[in-house]
C-alpha cells in the first residue's frame, strides 16, 4: 500500500516543545518495519515550530510571523537531523520536501512536486513533507498539516492517510466534557451531524484540531482514499491501522 502518515506536534513533542525521544524513536522503528513489509511510506511531519520553540527556550508558541518563521527554521533542522539519524539505523534513506500553498495552487509547481515525490518513491526513499513555514505568509500558507496530509495523499493517489494526534478519534461529543461521548470507529459519510460534533483548535504547540481533520477527510474520501484518525501515544497502533483493525476513526472512501 501507499500510505501517508501525518504526525502532529503533540505526538512528536512534550508539552515543553522538546522532543519526545522515546516516542519518536518507536515511530521511526514501526514506519521502517511497515516499509520493510513492502509498503510505500510518506511522512507528513509537523513539529518544526514546536521544536524551534523548545530549542530557542521560548516561553510559548510565538504569535508574530517573524518569530514563527525563525522558530521553524531552527526546528526544521533539528527535526530532519533526528529523522535522518533514526531512519538510517534501519537502512532507510529520507528526503525533505518543503512546500507552500503557492506550490500546490500553481499547476507547474504542483506537477514538479508530484513528479519529484513519485521518483523518490521509485528510488525507495521515504519522503518527509512539511509546510515551508520559514517563508510561508498568509497569502501562500496551507495552514495546517492535516490539510497538507490530504493534499499529499490525493495528489499521489495513496491508499490510506493516517493522522496521528493526541486524540483517539472522532467522538459523538467532547469526551473531556461529556462522559457519555462515544468513539465512532467508522464514518462512511460526513453528514451535517458529524460536522456538528467537531471542536476548535488543537494543542498550544500545534495548529490543528478536529475541524482540520474533518476537512482532510472530505478531501481524501472524495478522491477514493481512506483516512484514519488515531492517537499516536502508542506507535504500534500503526500496525493495527494498516491491518484494518477497529482502532481510531476510519473515514471510508467510495472506492470500489
Amino acid at each position: 500500500m501507499r500510505i501517508v502518515i501525518k504526525i502532529g506536534t503533540s505526538t512528536l513533542a512534550h508539552s515543553t516543545g522538546r522532543l519526545n525521544i522515546r516516542r519518536v524513536e518507536e515511530l521511526c522503528k514501526v514506519m521502517s518495519d511497515l516499509k520493510n513489509a513492502g509498503n510505500e511510506i510518506i511522512l507528513v511531519s509537523s513539529g518544526a515550530i514546536g521544536m524551534g520553540v523548545g530549542k530557542l527556550s521560548l516561553s510559548s508558541r510565538p504569535t508574530d510571523i517573524p518569530t514563527k518563521q525563525a522558530a521553524a527554521a531552527v526546528g526544521q533542522c533539528e527535526l530532519m537531523y533526528i529523522y535522518d539519524k533514526l531512519f538510517s539505523e534501519y537502512n532507510h534513506t529520507v528526503a525533505q520536501i518543503l512546500i507552500t500553498g503557492e506550490d500546490i495552487e500553481h499547476i507547474d509547481r504542483r506537477a514538479n512536486f508530484e513528479n519529484t515525490m513519485r521518483r523518490l518513491l521509485e528510488l525507495g526513499v521515504l519522503p518527509i513533507v512539511n509546510e515551508n513555514d520559514s517563508i510561508a505568509t498568509d497569502e501562500i500558507v496551507i495552514g495546517d498539516n492535516d490539510t497538507l496530509g490530504a493534499i499529499v495523499a490525493t495528489t499521489l493517489g495513496a491508499d490510506l492517510l493516517i493522522i496521528l494526534s493526541d486524540i483517539d478519534g472522532l467522538f459523538t461529543a467532547d469526551p473531556h466534557k461529556d462522559k457519555d461521548a462515544v468513539l465512532l470507529h467508522t464514518v462512511s459519510k460526513i453528514t451535517p451531524e458529524i460536522e456538528a460534533m467537531i471542536g476548535g483548535a488543537g494543542s498550544s504547540l500545534g495548529t490543528g484540531g478536529m475541524l482540520t481533520k474533518i476537512k482532510a477527510a472530505k478531501m481524501t474520501v472524495a478522491a477514493g482514499t481512506d483516512m484514519v484518525i488515531a492517537n499516536g501515544k502508542d506507535p504500534d497502533i500503526l500496525y493495527d491501522i494498516v491491518d484494518g483493525k477497529d482502532v481510531g476513526t476510519r473515514f471510508t472512501s467510495r472506492k470500489v
